[in-house]
């Protein structure tokens, strides 16, 4: 049996002033583990804490594109295989619990007027995401990667996308290897520039890391130094098959927490 355990993070450029707000989710996701729930509904329900909270570049609190347009993306992966992942929707102030609703499908991903005729049909909330206009904080998407007292990991992500960009833009939190890994024994969240991310297939890079036997914070060290390039602000979570989970970024910005159970 394993130990549960948690982490997440606010964004690689959420500012440390936000720490309490990742707090209180890592909370909700730890009083879930300690309960009994999954990794799966423990993710799930803290990413949804985030994108509640108007203080991160998520759900309610995304900033616009730069034609005004809110467009959300959301993922999460299973360290059973299963993962599930929404781009650009519009009117979804939580893609996360549509993303994890694909988790059983045949299908893993969904875009645009699609994802969101899938979200209607399935019941998901349909409301307006109001937006704010984009600040210096380009970076603050959420991450939570929890395991379950069965070694069961998983990493749920969710961004309104960085500020400034276009209406079609796609960053790394959709796109498996990139934004976030799961597989046995690891998962991995990263925030921070997308497209450095997604250069770098960073998430994936520090799962096989770690697998290889570098302990997590080697890992995440290895990859912010080696696999990006220079000026790009990102940060990582990551949490393997015992022990706490923990949290690296290449500036003083992102706010991140961790819990584990008491054996």
């Amino acid at each position: 049996m394993s130990i549960p355990a948690v982490v997440a993070h606010g964004g690689a450029g959420a500012g440390p002033e936000r720490l309490a707000n990742v707090e209180r989710a890592v909370a909700i996701a730890a009083g879930m583990l300690e309960s009994g729930g999954s990794a799966v509904e423990a993710a799930v329900e803290a990413c949804v804490v985030l994108e509640n909270d108007p203080a991160f570049n998520a759900g309610t609190g995304s900033v616009f594109r730069t034609d005004g347009s809110v467009l959300l993306d959301a993922s999460i992966q299973v360290s059973d295989g299963r993962m599930g992942f929404v781009i650009a929707m519009e009117d979804t102030p939580n893609p996360i619990r549509v993303a994890a609703d694909l988790l059983d499908e045949e299908i893993n991903g969904l875009t645009g007027a699609g994802a969101r005729a899938w979200a209607d049909a399935k019941g998901f909330a349909n409301s307006p995401v109001e937006g704010r206009p984009p600040f210096k904080e380009a970076t603050d998407t959420v991450g939570v990667i929890a395991r379950d007292r069965s070694g069961s990991i998983a990493c749920a992500t969710s961004t309104g996308g960085c500020s400034d960009r276009p209406p079609g833009r796609v960053g790394d939190v959709p796109l498996p290897g990139c934004g976030f890994w799961v597989q046995k024994g690891v998962g991995v969240g990263a925030t921070g520039i997308g497209e450095a991310i997604t250069r770098g297939m960073l998430s994936y890079r520090v799962a096989e890391r770690i697998l290889g036997g570098d302990d997590l914070e080697e890992s995440i060290m290895w990859a912010l130094e080696e696999c990006l390039e220079d000026g790009a602000e990102v940060g990582i979570i990551a949490l393997g098959s015992e022990g706490t989970g923990h949290g690296l970024a290449n500036s003083e910005n992102m706010p991140w927490s961790s819990w584990i159970a008491r054996k």
